[in-house]
C-alpha cells in the first residue's frame, strides 16, 4: 500500500511565467519561501530558485521539447515519494500550468494521494507578444483571442486551427515550431496566406528574439532568423500594428536584465 502523506502536506502549483524571473506574481513569492521541496520544470527560470530558502531540496522535471526526458509519471511518482514525507511541495511549471501545460494532471494525482492543493496563476508566453509591441486585441481588428496548440497528444495538427483562422480572432499557436509547414499551407489553402505573423522565441528573456512576416512564410522567418522552440506564433492583423512591423528593434519595456537605456526604439 501506498503511505499516507502527512495531515500538513501541501502541494502549490505555480506558474513561474515566460521566463523573466521578475514577472513571477507576489502570491508565487511568498509561497516559494516557504517550500520544502521544488520541483521544477525547464522553463521556469533558475533564477527562482534563489527565493528558496536555505535547506529547500530542488529537483529539475524540465521537459525538453521534442527529447527524450522524464515522463510524467516519473513526475507524479517524485510528487508521491516527496509528499510522504510531509511539508510544503511546489511544482514550478513555466509560464501558466493550466495553458498547455498539463497542470490540472498533477492536481488530480495529488488530490487522489489526499494532498491539499492549491494553485497559483502565472503570466503565459502569448501576454510576451506585447513586448514587442504586439497586442493580443485591438478592437478595430481583432474580436477575440483564439489559442490552439499546434501538436496534439497523437502528434497532429489540431483541427481548431481551421476554424480560427476563419475567424476575425488573433490566433496564438503554442508548441506549433515542428508544424509550420502544415500551418502555413493551411493558411494558403484557405486563402490567407498574407495574415500577418510573428514568432517569438524566450519571450521576455534577455535573448528574445521576434520574426515578423506572414503566415505563408513562417518557414522562412525560422530559418532567416535561426528560431527554435520555445516559441509561440501569433497570426492575424494586430500584427502589422506595432512600429509598422519592425518589432525586432521596437519593445515597449526592457527586457530582464537590460537597462532602459539599452532599448532602441
Amino acid at each position: 500500500m501506498n503511505p499516507v502523506p502527512p495531515i500538513d502536506t501541501e502541494l502549490i502549483l505555480i506558474g513561474a511565467g515566460p521566463g523573466d524571473p521578475e514577472l513571477l506574481t507576489v502570491k508565487a513569492w511568498k509561497a516559494i519561501q516557504r517550500a520544502d521541496v521544488i520541483l521544477y520544470d525547464h522553463l521556469a527560470n533558475g533564477a527562482l530558485l534563489d527565493l528558496a530558502r536555505p535547506g529547500c531540496e530542488c529537483i529539475c522535471v524540465g521537459k525538453r521539447p521534442y527529447r527524450a526526458t522524464i515522463t510524467q509519471d516519473e513526475i507524479h511518482e517524485l510528487i508521491r515519494q516527496k509528499a510522504a514525507k510531509g511539508g510544503v511541495l511546489i511544482r514550478l511549471k513555466g509560464g501558466d500550468p493550466f495553458i498547455f501545460g498539463r497542470g490540472f494532471e498533477e492536481v488530480l494525482f495529488a488530490r487522489a494521494l489526499g494532498l491539499r492543493v492549491s494553485y497559483i496563476p502565472g503570466i503565459t508566453s502569448m501576454q510576451t507578444a506585447g513586448l514587442s509591441d504586439i497586442p493580443l486585441t485591438h478592437r478595430a481588428f481583432s474580436e477575440s483571442i483564439w489559442v490552439v496548440t499546434g501538436t496534439k497528444k497523437d502528434g497532429t495538427l489540431s483541427a481548431d486551427l481551421r476554424l480560427a483562422l476563419r475567424s476575425k480572432a488573433t490566433v496564438v499557436i503554442y508548441m506549433g515550431m515542428k508544424k509550420l509547414a502544415e500551418i502555413a499551407g493551411l493558411y494558403r489553402q484557405e486563402g490567407v496566406a498574407a495574415m500577418p505573423a510573428a514568432i517569438i522565441q524566450n519571450g521576455s528573456r534577455r535573448d528574445q528574439q521576434v520574426a515578423v512576416g506572414t503566415a505563408g512564410e513562417l518557414m522562412e522567418m525560422a530559418a532567416a532568423n535561426k528560431l527554435s522552440h520555445p516559441a509561440i506564433i501569433l497570426i492575424g492583423e494586430v500584427v502589422g500594428l506595432g512600429a509598422s512591423g519592425e518589432l525586432k528593434s521596437h519593445r515597449t519595456i526592457p527586457l530582464y536584465g537590460e537597462s532602459p537605456a539599452a532599448m532602441t526604439v
